[in-house]
């Protein structure tokens, strides 16, 4: 017989934004029953995160914290006509760390995972097999929403964790390598280095199309191992996705497209970064915000999420306009330019553009100087990033 299961909270779907929130409930309000929900065997599937310390503010660092499984005092980035090393530093979640430290956190009952989601409303989810949770409030976090509604590019990876028969001799991680030959927008190689010889080595495009082809990437990471002097022993796990870079489109139309009146959390929210497609940082402060919320009622949790989802949209209209021009203004090939230009800029300024928080001078400073691409077609781009 079907079984109808009560709780404060329930959270559908286990990946990064929904897991944050379950574990800032857990232990910010110990006292709220959640419930999370995940189709798959594991919360957070199987990514790897990575942030740099300036997207984190100090005062929520005790939710990422247990968490991060590697750390590094500085960066290297790499173009045709700039590199440099930024002291800044990095750090990268393991999803196999974030499950048990999720798990570990919540009582056994409230990770309910392999279990397919038939409907969701304001206050209670219908599982595929007939169960039913009802709760106080609902917070859907199924990843990204109808994207029709938003005018998109898209960033699309693949990568793989390798286990070298020798050293790799990375000192610390290469954010950006656009040295390579730019294909398909702008291409750049992503290098982590785990261990004396261990690595993550990713493959990342801004295309202009969502195709991927985990073939066709797995021969150019081949390749740049072999560039690199690497004999890999064993490939350790592999993770490719496609991501939104949001140029312009409807908010409110995107929110309503994934599930109206229904709290939402995550991509489904619209809570990344839009020319970065990073969210981690929203993630967390997504979590805090909940955490802290004297209401955890549906109506409540719908309002809170709608209202600080809408005002970081309007807050991030600049980061559109440079995504519009990214895409639009500058050839593929000619794409590595936008951000080789910007690498230049001032350590501090960066950060501030990763974690979301430029301010109106950085803002101003990103833009002056000479354009990495035609004027023409720049104003024809922020034109477009206003629709």
């Amino acid at each position: 017989m079907p079984a109808t299961i009560n709780c404060d909270v329930a959270i559908v779907g286990g990946g990064l934004a929904g897991g944050l929130i379950a574990l800032a409930l857990r232990r910010r309000r110990p006292d709220v029953d959640v419930r999370i929900v995940e189709g798959s065997s594991r919360i957070g599937g199987n990514h790897l995160w990575s942030f740099f310390a300036s997207d984190v503010a100090p005062a929520d660092r005790w939710l990422t914290a247990p968490l991060i499984c590697h750390g590094w005092r500085s960066y290297d980035v790499a173009f045709p006509a700039v590199s440099r090393t930024l002291r800044t530093g990095y750090y990268s979640i393991e999803s196999r760390r974030f499950d048990q430290v999720v798990r570990g956190d919540l009582p056994e009952q409230a990770a309910m995972t392999r279990r397919d989601v038939a409907e969701v409303t304001p206050t209670a989810v219908l599982l595929a097999d007939g169960d039913r949770i009802e709760a106080k409030g609902v917070i859907d976090c199924r990843g990204p929403g109808d994207l029709s509604m938003l005018h998109c590019g898209w960033q699309k990876f693949y990568g793989r964790e390798l286990e070298l028969r020798g050293e790799h001799h990375l000192e610390r991680p290469v954010v950006m390598d656009a040295t390579v030959e730019q294909l398909d927008g702008y291409r750049f190689l992503y290098a982590l280095p785990f261990s004396t010889t261990g690595v993550f080595a990713e493959d990342t495009y801004y295309s202009d199309t969502p195709d991927l082809d985990p073939v066709l990437l797995g021969s150019r990471l081949d390749a740049y191992a072999e560039g690199r002097g690497w004999k890999v022993d064993r490939i350790v796990r592999e993770e490719g996705g496609v991501l939104p870079v949001v140029m312009g489109g409807s908010f409110e139309a995107y929110w309503r497209a994934g599930g109206d009146k229904v709290a939402k959390a995550g991509s489904r929210a619209g809570l990344f970064h839009p020319l970065t497609s990073y969210t981690l940082p929203d993630a967390v402060r997504t979590a805090t915000l909940v955490a802290a919320a004297s209401d955890l009622g549906g109506a409540a949790l719908h309002n809170l999420l709608h209202d600080f989802a809408r005002s970081t949209w309007r807050r991030r209209h600049f980061y559109r306009m440079l995504a519009a021009m990214l895409f639009k203004a500058a050839e593929p090939e000619e794409r590595y330019r936008v951000l080789q230009r910007f690498y230049r800029l001032d350590p501090q300024l960066i950060g501030r553009f990763y974690a979301g928080h430029s301010t109106l001078l950085d803002r101003l400073r990103i833009v002056s100087g000479k354009p990495p691409v035609p004027v023409g077609r720049a104003l024809s781009a922020i034109r477009e990033s206003y629709r």
